[in-house]
């Protein structure tokens, strides 16, 4: 099947259900980070750590997979220049309408977060990539293009999963699922059915090789990591946190 022409469906459809993930920032989120009171996260709770981030004004930001008007708007208020770019048009569309009426700059552009040729090498400071590789079946390619974009000394922020939350029944908490997890490929037929007709996004549980190895073997050097769990009442939050987010940096060559 098309996972990024499903994929896309299901975020268009998240935006019209206004998840919590496509609501954008409010005018007074946007005032008070001119004050400097500002945080932006790459995963569910936990605020990015104001020292992961280089001076922003004047610096080129992608947003990967980071459309829904939450983020991008933030960094670019603080004076970066901010390209947004996401699989899904009306996640971006949040994004846009927000920098029409705050005259923010922000460039949308749509596509597969796998390929970024639409972007020539060396082109941003920074890549700030919410907890979004879990809608690809393939993490490696997406690190090997940050890696491309980046110019030397950039940095990549990005929200991961541990696999181990994707092999694991939500209420049994019983580990039924062989590693690595695919919707497409782990799932009885009826479920995926149902995910397919109820359009909700496909997730694919990556290795720690693939999603912390993969950022090495692209050339990365991570250089921070912190932990997070749900904001939700998941019962794996009482045993391991399920999200973890890495700093990492494109080495100068």
């Amino acid at each position: 099947m098309d996972i990024i022409k499903h994929n896309k469906s299901a975020w268009d459809n998240y935006v019209d259900k206004k998840d919590r993930w496509t609501i954008p920032v409010s005018e007074k989120v946007l005032d008070e980070a001119k004050t400097g009171n500002w945080s932006v996260v790459l995963t569910p709770n936990k605020a990015v750590p104001l020292n992961w981030f280089p001076p922003l004004k004047g610096s080129h930001v992608l947003g990967l997979a980071c459309g829904g008007g939450q983020q991008g708007p933030i960094l670019a208020i603080l004076g970066a220049e901010v390209t947004i770019f996401d699989n899904s048009e009306k996640q971006l569309n949040q994004d846009k309408k927000l920098s029409d009426q705050f005259d923010l700059g922000i460039k949308t552009v749509q596509g597969d977060m796998k390929d970024l040729s639409v972007f020539v090498d060396n082109s941003f400071d920074l890549i700030f990539n919410p907890c979004s590789i879990v809608f690809v079946d393939n993490v490696l390619p997406v690190w090997k293009e940050c890696f491309r974009v980046l110019k030397p000394n950039g940095i990549l922020m990005t929200g991961l999963m541990n696999p181990i939350a994707f092999q694991l029944d939500q209420e049994s908490l019983k580990l039924i699922y062989k590693q690595p997890f695919s919707d497409v490929l782990s799932l009885p037929p009826d479920k995926l059915e149902e995910l397919k007709r109820s359009k909700e996004p496909l997730v694919f549980g990556h290795s720690l090789t693939d999603q912390i190895g993969g950022q090495l073997d692209a050339g990365f050097m991570i250089t921070d990591i912190f932990e997070d769990d749900w904001d939700d009442e998941n019962k794996m939050d009482d045993f391991f946190p399920t999200f973890l987010a890495t700093r990492a940096i494109k080495p100068l060559q």
